[in-house]
């Protein structure tokens, strides 16, 4: 297993309280595989993986328990140094702003060049040479006089293209995607989409996309964890997710999308907003917002993640009527 977060728990301590925006999260991805993490904002896709990369504003936020094991080793365990050596050369992030991660007043070609400079020792020269050879692997045009160019010359796509090369600089085994397509339009969207699991596929990585959209997802994902109020709510193959969803919550995201084979159908929105993470309703999280609401899904102890087929998960007593069994 290339990783594995077990019960992972974040807390953040704030005016209103204490929140807890992850609360036992637990998930795995194995080298050339690819896991959605899908959910609305505030679910605690983007906490999840900014506690795995170790780059976790602390305070106000704080691991509270869990593991995060990376090819065996508990990440969390390690020390500040140890860790910042897997950051960048085994695991790297792609962060859903790509103009606010780039600095402004530095070339493209210096900043990634400074992966080299810094992990692998390499000079001015070589390091601009690299640069060029990632901005070529990423079909960025006429590389080699771009080099010099500052990010605001850049459209959003070839932003993000670039963020997606400095990811790939020191060839890491394990990259986080996060909302890597947002203010995109549709067709930039399936291009970046399209490199990236292309690029997977020849570095043979694993990859963890973080989302709120599913249509980006559907032809990329080798399965889905569904996240609400801090908690996975459903995990599934991909196909069986889409095809029968087994949570209410994944039901509902489904049904707001719109399909070509519902042409002219109206579109179902989940009615409410997600609960306040520092007034977490007892019993189900979703359940305010929930057609199959019942006294039991307002009492606690929450519904567990109950085994609803071969690598299938689902935290609803009642998945059965929502697959329609």
């Amino acid at each position: 297993m290339l990783l594995e977060v077990r019960d992972l728990r974040v807390e953040f301590q704030t005016r209103d309280g204490l929140i807890q925006a992850v609360n036992g999260v637990s998930y795995s991805v194995d080298a050339g595989e690819t896991l959605a993490v899908l959910g609305e904002s505030g679910s605690g896709k983007s906490v999840t993986a900014q506690a795995v990369m170790g780059i976790l504003d602390s305070p106000p936020g704080r691991i509270a328990g869990g593991e995060v094991r990376f090819q065996g080793r508990d990440l969390l365990t390690l020390r500040a140094e140890e860790r910042r050596r897997i950051r960048g050369e085994k695991i790297a992030m792609i962060f859903q702003d790509a103009l606010s991660s780039l600095n402004p007043v530095l070339t493209v070609g210096y900043q990634l060049g400074e992966m080299f400079r810094v992990h692998r020792g390499a000079d001015r020269k070589e390091a601009k040479a690299r640069a060029i050879e990632l901005m070529e692997r990423v079909r960025i045009p006429a590389a080699r006089e771009r080099v010099n160019d500052y990010p605001h010359q850049f459209s959003g796509g070839m932003r993000q293209r670039i963020m997606i090369a400095m990811a790939l600089a020191l060839e890491p085994e394990l990259i986080i995607a996060d909302e890597p397509t947002t203010a995109l339009d549709v067709t930039v969207q399936a291009q970046v989409m399209d490199l990236l699991a292309e690029l997977q596929r020849e570095f043979r990585m694993g990859l963890i996309l973080i989302t709120h959209d599913l249509g980006v997802v559907a032809g990329v994902a080798d399965k889905i964890a569904v996240m609400y109020a801090g908690r996975i709510v459903e995990n599934a193959p991909v196909h069986e997710l889409y095809s029968r969803p087994a949570h209410p919550y994944t039901k509902g995201l489904l049904e707001s999308i719109p399909r070509l084979d519902h042409k002219g159908g109206e579109l179902r929105a989940i009615k409410g907003l997600p609960p306040n993470l520092a007034r977490i309703p007892a019993g189900c999280p979703y359940h305010p917002r929930c057609p199959l609401a019942r006294d039991v899904c307002r009492e606690d102890p929450r519904p567990p993640l109950y085994e609803v087929g071969p690598r299938r998960s689902s935290a609803c007593h009642f998945w059965k009527e929502t697959v329609g069994e």
